[in-house]
């Protein structure tokens, strides 16, 4: 059964979007197949990093300042005379590392199994101002445009930080940025809203070959079916991150309407 929503469904963000990323990757490389073969393949990949959480400063070595604070003020009195009584301990949780895992695609040529294109779907840690993952991925994407490389970014998050551009970037709910390799550092941005479909944008290839035309409406809803969705997202719980005023209430009335399944 396909989303109550004419575009991406805003329940997914905040609730599942750690099984919405690579199930929109594998559907999204099964619409490319047929529309590149037999000249590319289509192979699905993986970046791996370690995301610190917490701030940037409390990863920072410091000296054990707690050292030389004890050999100014000893915490037992001279003398011989009793100390006082320790204050009982308190648990804290302290920032653990997590290993991150982003799936992406890589469009190559089949016969020598150059890198043609790159599509990438943004996910939650690359946008967050700060974090590993916004570094690892500004990094990797700036090697991508210094390459011979396209690359193809879709942000399907209203939330985080959008990716840098020279000129503001239009109101909109959802972006895809469409970099060729020629001319360089001039994308194509396809904007749309909450309340539209997923727009169908061209993947470009290598020479003269043609653009391909994807259709991400039909992508997301592949996703959202064969996921289960319709049925396994919790529809009476609160949007994250919130809607405006007047998105919320056109969310609301969107809800009302679904059939209960």
């Amino acid at each position: 059964m396909p989303s109550p929503f004419p575009g991406m469904d805003p329940f997914i963000e905040g609730s599942t979007w750690d099984d919405f990323h690579p199930g929109f990757i594998v559907h999204l490389s099964d619409a490319l197949v047929p529309l590149v073969r037999p000249r590319y393949v289509v192979r699905r990949q993986r970046r791996v990093y370690v995301e610190h959480h917490g701030k940037a400063e409390d990863r920072v070595l410091r000296p054990d300042v707690a050292v030389f604070a004890a050999q100014r003020e000893p915490p037992f009195a001279e003398g011989g005379a009793s100390s006082a009584t320790a204050p009982a301990p308190v648990a804290v949780h302290l920032p653990m590392p997590q290993e991150e895992r982003e799936a992406f695609l890589t469009i190559r040529h089949r016969q020598t199994m150059e890198v043609v294109t790159i599509v990438e779907l943004l996910s939650p840690a690359n946008k967050r101002l700060g974090s590993d993952g916004r570094r690892e991925y500004l990094s990797k994407r700036e090697e991508i445009l210094a390459s011979r490389t396209h690359l193809v970014e879709l942000d399907l998050l209203r939330g985080g930080q959008r990716l840098p551009t020279v000129e503001p970037l239009p109101p909109a709910d959802y972006y895809a940025f469409v970099c060729r390799n020629r001319p360089r550092y001039v994308a194509q941005v396809y904007p749309w809203t909450m309340r539209a479909a997923l727009p169908r944008i061209p993947i470009p290839l290598a020479g003269d070959d043609p653009d391909v035309p994807v259709d991400l409406q039909q992508v997301f809803t592949a996703t959202y079916d064969r996921a289960g969705y319709d049925y396994s997202l919790a529809y009476g719980q609160p949007i994250d991150p919130p809607l405006s005023e007047a998105d919320a209430a056109w969310a609301a009335e969107i809800v009302a309407r679904r059939k209960p399944t």
